[in-house]
């Protein structure tokens, strides 16, 4: 599918069409297909928002779009709480060949008289996620009586359930890292006898309770308990994490694969998974222009690397379960999980059905995981900006002249900057180059430099001042030699662009993160208000 070179227009003067709250909230309910795009910045996103809406900033889209809504015949709604964007951001997904884009009538505000809206991010995941514990009773340890298991227990394991990244920031005592999706499919291997206790842990709740239940739902007939509140509830006890830890079990599991095979198949039968043969993963695919499809394989980054299936991205099953909304932006799609082992997959799609998705699964013997370039963001093609452009050693050489103005997001940008350059958000540049120093040229920069070049013709709009884009970008900068700078920084825009999870990292306040848990212990009462979810807990 090849896209027009989309411009960057201004609002335009045309009134778009309108979508109620009432028509939006009956699509979620028959389980039709529609996106709803929230084009403000992430973090006024985490503080307000409706149940299904999508984080899409205003600035992002020509960089996003594309995967996260990859039929551009798809409903698109989109809204903001007033601030304009919404209006902005219609012209530019049409440019992008989009055909039924909408504006949420009444906005952020307007939707909240008709249905419930909320707080933070992911909050389907981890709303199921309560959900699946009040339902199922998932078994759960408190961090006194963990840490006391794991004092006194020889025959126990602690299985990590978050990425690989976040245990290697910070993990409990014993924890091997074992992401959620590959529960199921290792951890017979890892503690073989029944007699071993089974510890499995996230940062909250939502990996430790769905990671707990798979395992249970998968058959295995261990002790296993969530650890309740996770790393947060373990920091929060007075306990101490360690920090910088390796462990991870990324080998085949030869000895118990068929056991989890066969014991996969049952649950995934019970909950209704359906197994595709080649002919109807054609179909599917010959009906991706009138049914939206997205084609996941589950399987670990590194195992995607060494060779994945044409057309399928990278969506390690536990994080697809706990962030579904970061691969898939129109609620209703159709969903096709790959693995190599019968396992992860199923178990992953077990969870998607489960919270309404028409998830199903392919194997091996219907597409070959024979590809290894790493594919990137789908992106329309750049606009021409050549006789705007300035390459880093033209800005290195004359740099007193220039003023950097840097579009990457605020964590990018307070980890490495060229020097002197300014954070400006793309999305408020009529507000905000206005308050940039002096007179002189601009030269927009962004990561790898295509926000910047999107970007250039609103910044146009926003300031009569001399504009060039950095060729490359901040990237270019740096592989010609160039040094960045991290001491200094120039916020000319409020750093909202990222909400910062109160779950990640090690310098959380412990009032963020008992909030946090507090928040997620009245999920189940929120949603039972909202009733938009069409969740079903097997």
């Amino acid at each position: 599918m090849t896209s027009p070179t989309p411009p960057c227009p201004p609002a335009s003067s045309d009134q778009p069409r309108l979508t109620s709250p009432t028509e939006l909230r009956r699509r979620w309910r028959a389980g039709d297909e529609v996106a709803l795009l929230d084009v403000r910045e992430e973090g006024p996103y985490s503080l307000s928002h409706p149940f299904f809406a999508v984080s899409l900033p205003l600035s992002q889209i020509e960089l996003r779009i594309l995967d996260l809504i990859p039929r551009l015949t798809a409903p698109v709604v989109v809204y903001d709480d007033g601030e304009g964007y919404a209006v902005r951001a219609v012209p530019r997904i049409r440019a992008l060949g989009y055909t039924d884009v909408s504006v949420l009538e009444g906005g952020l505000s307007g939707y909240a008289r008709a249905g419930e809206v909320f707080r933070d991010v992911n909050v389907p995941s981890k709303a199921f996620g309560e959900l699946v514990e009040a339902i199922r009773h998932t078994p759960s340890l408190s961090a006194d009586e963990a840490k006391a298991l794991i004092e006194r227990e020889t025959n126990l394991v602690v299985l990590d359930a978050r990425r690989f990244e976040e245990y290697r920031t910070m993990s409990i005592p014993r924890g091997v890292s074992v992401p959620g999706g590959e529960l199921a499919f290792r951890a017979r291997e890892i503690a073989p006898s029944p007699d071993t206790t089974i510890i499995v842990n996230c940062a909250g709740r939502t990996r430790s309770i769905i990671g707990t239940q798979s395992l249970i739902n998968a058959g295995l007939r261990n002790r296993i308990y969530a650890l309740r509140n996770g790393t947060i509830g373990w920091t929060l006890a007075g306990h101490q994490v360690e920090r910088g830890r390796t462990a991870r079990f990324l080998e085949w599991p030869q000895a118990s694969h068929a056991a989890a095979l066969a014991d996969a198949k049952v649950w995934a039968e019970r909950v209704g998974v359906a197994v595709l043969d080649a002919a109807t993963f054609a179909r599917y695919r010959s009906e991706a222009t009138t049914r939206t499809l997205h084609c996941l394989d589950v399987r670990t980054p590194e195992e995607y690397a060494a060779g994945h299936p044409a057309g399928f991205a990278s969506a390690p099953g536990g994080q697809l379960v706990q962030a579904t909304d970061e691969w898939v932006g129109v609620r209703g799609a159709r969903l096709v999980l790959f693995d190599d082992d019968g396992v992860r997959a199923r178990m992953t799609a077990s969870w998607l059905k489960q919270m309404g998705w028409d998830a199903s699964i392919v194997g091996a013997d219907v597409v070959a995981p024979t590809e290894t370039d790493m594919p990137i963001g789908r992106r329309p093609p750049l606009p021409d900006v050549a006789a705007a452009a300035i390459s880093p050693a033209e800005l290195a050489v004359d740099a007193a002249r220039w003023t950097v103005v840097d579009l990457a997001r605020s964590p990018s940008y307070k980890a490495g900057h060229i020097p002197g350059a300014h954070f400006v958000l793309a999305s408020r540049f009529s507000s905000d180059l206005a308050k940039l120093p002096g007179d002189g040229p601009l030269v927009l920069t962004s990561s790898d430099g295509a926000e910047a070049v999107f970007a250039l013709a609103d910044a146009h709009a926003a300031t009569g001042r001399e504009l060039r884009v950095l060729t490359g970008g901040t990237q270019a900068w740096t592989a010609a030699g160039h040094a960045l700078e991290s001491d200094r920084h120039s916020w000319i825009s409020t750093a909202d662009d990222v909400y910062k999870r109160p779950y990640e990292g090690t310098d959380n306040a412990a009032e963020a993160m008992q909030a946090y848990i507090d928040w997620e212990l009245q999920l189940v009462a929120q949603l039972a208000n909202d009733s938009v979810s069409n969740f079903h807990v097997v």
